[in-house]
């Protein structure tokens, strides 16, 4: 990428909008990362009337030729890889290497959606009449519409329009305003694939006025949403009062238990991973630990000289091992958090409550009240609160004293108690000496509580089951 990027809305197969609006790069304030269009009702409306439009031909075309186009759109992506994942590392501030695995993500959600096209789409039943086959197959809802987040700008539409787009339904995304050009290279890439006008749009803009009306237009069938619980509780709300079908993916208080029994330094990688890959910004990333006393002062220390290590700065520096905050408004939300904790008592053993412009160094707060907002809110920065626990019991018990459920982790070498926590913590998503965050893209994802809808999971064979409705059909042959 140049000096800067200039992404557009993607409507009807056509790249169209005005560069109105100017995201600079989080790293370097005086360089402008991207130019972007602001998107309005017009836009949104065009956009779903080219969705109407295509998506009946695009039901109709055989499932193997939809899987085609989407292995050919990754394999234009993983063309480019090198350059969106650039961009990438502008517009949002992570790390190149976290671009680069970010972009890979979006590569293979490509390719394993596509692989769908030649799977099984529904089941033979006996039937308990005479001279009767009864039959089920999944068909697509329509036009659907897909809200996503700016930390993760293009695995997230990746893995949100690959399902529908493989069931056969047209898509309208809204990226996130602060990263519209991850988006752009996804639809050029589909673009470029040969995906027919108008099955797949794009509008940019806020939430107020593209997000929003997408989700009360009556000719969207369903919203996936992934962001904040108190947005995606609101969509939930619209989309129930018209009848339509919602997917949320919203907040974590991510916790990983450390007993007794495991590896102090196991356990302050994993926690370490967790928490200050990707700069804290993830909703499956590690905030709330909760420690034994057997290991507590080795486990801190080794988290400690974990967290010393850490080089925070441009993400397309080799120098730097995490990436700057992704807003003002965010690191706002750091350091507030950070201060409250020591207004309530928390003392830090690294890091502090300031910054360097967005280059903010990863904080570990001992001591902290579990009452405290750093134990029990979602942050979304570097920063992981330890808490002391007596016993395994009373750290299950505070790992599922939490509003969200999306993952939670145990460090230990006993069989006995990862087979329990398994089974017992209250999470989606549950890892055993492994970091909160980082999954694999075949298998379901998804959270409990406030963390999610839990109706509908995301990613793997289950994803299409959110972009279909199922029909029985009973076959007479006499």
């Amino acid at each position: 990428m140049s000096a800067s990027a200039t992404a557009q809305h993607f409507i009807g197969g056509e790249f169209v909008g005005d560069a109105e609006r100017e995201r600079r790069n989080p790293a370097q304030p005086t360089q402008i990362a991207v130019r972007s269009p602001i998107g309005d009702a017009a836009d949104l409306d065009a956009a779903v009337t080219a969705a109407q439009a295509a998506q009946p031909a695009w039901r109709r075309t055989a499932a193997p030729q939809r899987g085609a186009i989407l292995l050919r759109a990754a394999e234009v992506l993983r063309s480019r890889a090198e350059t969106v994942a650039e961009d990438l590392v502008r517009e949002e501030g992570k790390t190149r290497a976290e671009a680069t695995g970010e972009v890979a993500r979006a590569v293979g959600v490509l390719q394993f959606a596509g692989s769908l096209g030649w799977a099984s789409n529904g089941s033979t039943y006996p039937s308990s009449l005479p001279g009767t086959t009864v039959t089920t197959r999944r068909e697509p809802l329509g036009v659907v519409g897909l809200i996503t987040p700016w930390n993760f700008p293009i695995a997230i539409p990746a893995w949100k329009s690959a399902p529908a787009l493989i069931s056969g339904n047209a898509v309208v995304l809204k990226p996130a305003e602060l990263t519209p050009m991850s988006a752009t290279h996804l639809a050029a890439a589909l673009h470029e694939a040969g995906l027919p006008a108008g099955v797949f749009n794009i509008v940019h803009g806020t939430g107020a006025e593209v997000g929003e009306p997408l989700t009360r237009d009556p000719r969207i069938a369903a919203v996936s949403f992934t962001g904040s619980t108190a947005v995606g509780r609101r969509i939930e709300r619209t989309l129930r009062e018209r009848g339509a079908r919602s997917q949320l993916e919203m907040g974590g208080k991510n916790a990983v238990l450390v007993v007794d029994d495991a590896d102090p330094r196991l356990a302050a990688q994993v926690v370490a991973a967790g928490g200050f890959s990707l700069t804290g910004q993830a909703c499956t990333a590690t905030s709330r630990v909760y420690v034994t006393p057997g290991i507590r002062e080795s486990f801190l220390a080794e988290l400690s000289a974990i967290a010393s290590q850490v080089v925070p700065g441009d993400g397309l520096d080799a120098a730097t091992t995490m990436g700057a905050v992704v807003s003002d408004e965010q690191l706002a939300k750091n350091l507030a958090a950070v201060d409250a904790a020591l207004s309530d008592g928390a003392r830090l053993i690294h890091g502090s409550a300031e910054a360097d412009g967005l280059r903010f160094s990863p904080v570990v707060a001992v001591d902290v009240d579990p009452g405290s907002p750093l134990a029990t809110d979602e942050i979304f920065g570097p920063v992981i609160a330890v808490m002391d626990v007596p016993d395994y019991a009373s750290g299950l018990r505070a790992v599922n004293d939490s509003p969200y459920g999306l993952t939670a982790g145990i460090c230990t070498t006993s069989l006995a108690l990862a087979t329990d926590f398994a089974d017992q913590a209250a999470a989606g998503i549950v890892k055993v000496n492994r970091p909160t965050s980082g999954l694999d893209l075949h298998v379901p994802f998804g959270g409990i509580k406030d963390s999610s809808s839990n109706t509908f999971r995301e990613q793997g064979h289950t994803a299409t089951q959110f972009y279909t409705w199922e029909k029985t059909t009973y076959i007479g042959v006499d």
